[in-house]
């Protein structure tokens, strides 16, 4: 496999006076000496005029003579090469690229929405020029693959066990493993990858209202279990206090009781209504 090799044309300022004394010996010879002469020296100025190309910043010319690479001018400038040569561009800039929306499943095979923002940029032009046969149209196919077979190596969400990775919890790691699969794919054509991450993350709409509806549940059963944790602690102090203080003399039967009204009031999402006993204890 053949590597990009750097390439020293020659500077088009020299060369656009030679060409021009040319020009001007052409038309003295047709002018002043009417010779024959005159118009080949016309056909040389022409033939060396395509030879003349000026590379703007951040931009490369492929050279290639007869099929034959030559190798790459990157500095910019105006030059001039042999017109036999073919001069392909190929951009060094930085380049975004915004997929659209695509639908896959998820590792546990829910239907989700998810997009790629991808940065790259062009490394090695040899790769880019001859490897591939568009190597921008190759980073987009390559951008979707790599987007589908992340979402199938991981859940969107999941809700039984925290500590795993998914999509949505675990932007940092995912992100990482996207950027090493867009890396490893697009250096066949001599793309660097500066950046990848996941842009849009959705369920379908066909279960997006299921599983949202499952996530607000999820969310009560949470908050429920930390109210109930609290509430135990608060009750087991507050008898504490009593036996303690030696405020009032509980047995068993008036500590279930005692401990049922604390849990309805404090686990309770609405206000409880007091009732106030004007009779002893026991009824």
């Amino acid at each position: 496999m053949t590597n990009e090799k750097p390439f020293k044309p020659l500077s088009g300022f020299g060369m656009l006076v030679v060409v021009l004394l040319i020009f001007a010996a052409a038309l003295v010879g047709i002018i002043l000496f009417r010779t024959p002469l005159a118009g080949l020296l016309f056909l040389l100025f022409f033939f060396m005029l395509p030879g003349f190309f000026i590379i703007q910043p951040n931009n490369s010319r492929v050279m290639v003579f007869f099929g034959d690479y030559r190798g790459t001018v990157k500095s910019n400038g105006f030059y001039w090469v042999n017109p036999f040569y073919s001069k392909k561009k190929v951009s060094l800039r930085a380049h975004n690229f915004d997929s659209e929306r695509v639908k896959v499943n998820d590792k546990l095979g829910n239907p989700i929405l998810i997009s790629v923002i991808l940065v790259w940029q062009v490394e090695d032009t040899y790769k880019a020029a001859f490897e591939v046969n568009d190597y921008s149209h190759f980073v987009r196919v390559q951008s979707d693959a790599a987007v589908r077979k992340l979402a199938g190596s991981f859940a969107y969400d999941n809700f039984e066990d925290e500590k795993e990775i998914t999509l949505r919890s675990g932007m940092e790691e995912v992100n990482h493993d996207l950027e090493e699969e867009l890396a490893e794919r697009l250096a066949i054509a001599g793309i660097k990858v500066i950046e990848a991450r996941i842009g849009y993350l959705a369920y379908a709409e066909e279960i997006a209202s299921a599983m949202l509806q499952r996530q607000q549940a999820t969310a009560i059963v949470a908050a429920r279990y930390k109210i109930v944790e609290g509430a135990v602690g608060m009750v087991e102090s507050a008898l504490e206090e009593l036996n303690k203080k030696e405020i009032v003399d509980l047995d068993e039967e008036k500590k279930a009781a005692m401990v049922s009204n604390l849990m309805v009031v404090l686990c309770s999402d609405k206000s409880a209504s007091p009732v106030v006993n004007t009779g002893t204890l026991n009824h």
